[in-house]
């Protein structure tokens, strides 16, 4: 089953987001890091859960998913159980040529982001939604995401997500925690009361520890509750109690999918699972 018919079929939906190796890599370090994310790809693909690859998610320039994946994956993998990003963060050349080969080569589903405008090249359009709508002009199978953000006003997201010029079949909302259920609640309310019926997934941070320099820095990119995460793992919370307390409580305020992000790539099959078997659910 593809993302799209898998977000609208009743189930929640639970995926894991991981980084390709960044590109500056030594060319045998670079080399382990991708078959660490091979094994990784193939072994959540194949329990039947979604993986999103990211595209410079944090600025620093990451190797070209696509063309790995495609290299190195074989058809053994199921290509509609991967949907890699695409930010506008490269030429407009290249973003076409992206989606045209992610077509070509059996991918059903991109998530098309603007990119962070603090750090990293300049984006090749203002907004996402226009590069979207170029993709869309070019190929109506392929299935978009956008993007929302639940930290954000909630009227002013939903009428982002319910315009026409939006150009996507579904989205992705920024990491939140437990400790930001009632901005997620409301957001969740928003988009019921305006019938939004595009489904969305939202993002949870696994997060390794309460490590101060590491929080700081993820707090460039993300919002991070630093002293309430910082005294849960300082009560003796290991990083899958944190993560599935956060899934659980974005559940009880009404998000039904959710993609995880930062997990160890080394077992991430192993950590999604403990933190699912936490909540209570399965992938």
């Amino acid at each position: 089953m593809d993302l799209l018919s898998a977000l609208r079929s009743g189930a929640s939906v639970f995926a894991a987001e991981l980084r390709p190796p960044r590109a500056e890599l030594a060319t045998a370090e670079g080399m382990d890091a991708w078959i660490d994310t091979y094994h990784a790809v193939r072994r959540l693909t194949r329990q039947g859960t979604y993986v999103f690859l990211t595209d410079s998610a944090v600025g620093a320039k990451e190797e070209d998913n696509l063309r790995h994946l495609v290299t190195n994956l074989g058809n053994d993998v199921p290509r509609e159980r991967i949907v890699p990003f695409l930010t506008s963060k490269h030429s407009l050349e290249f973003c076409l040529s992206y989606a045209e080969r992610a077509h070509q080569n059996g991918f059903p589903a991109l998530v098309v982001l603007g990119g962070d405008k603090a750090v990293g090249p300049p984006r090749s359009v203002d907004h996402a939604w226009q590069l979207r709508a170029l993709l869309r002009d070019r190929d109506h199978t392929l299935r978009l995401g956008g993007w929302a953000n639940p930290h954000a006003d909630p009227e002013r997201q939903v009428d982002y997500l319910a315009a026409p010029t939006f150009h996507a079949e579904f989205y992705l909302t920024q990491v939140v925690s437990h400790h930001h259920a009632d901005e997620v609640s409301r957001f969740v309310r928003a988009a019921a009361h305006r019938g939004l019926a595009l489904p969305g997934i939202f993002g949870v941070f696994f997060y390794r520890s309460a490590n101060a320099r590491t929080l700081e820095a993820l707090r460039s990119f993300l919002p991070v509750p630093i002293e309430a995460l910082t005294r849960e793992f300082a009560a003796g919370a290991t990083p899958e109690d944190v993560c599935a307390r956060t899934i659980r409580s974005l559940m009880d305020a009404g998000a039904r999918h959710f993609y995880i992000s930062n997990l160890p790539i080394a077992r991430a099959q192993q950590a999604l699972a403990t933190v699912l078997e936490k909540v209570g659910v399965t992938a």
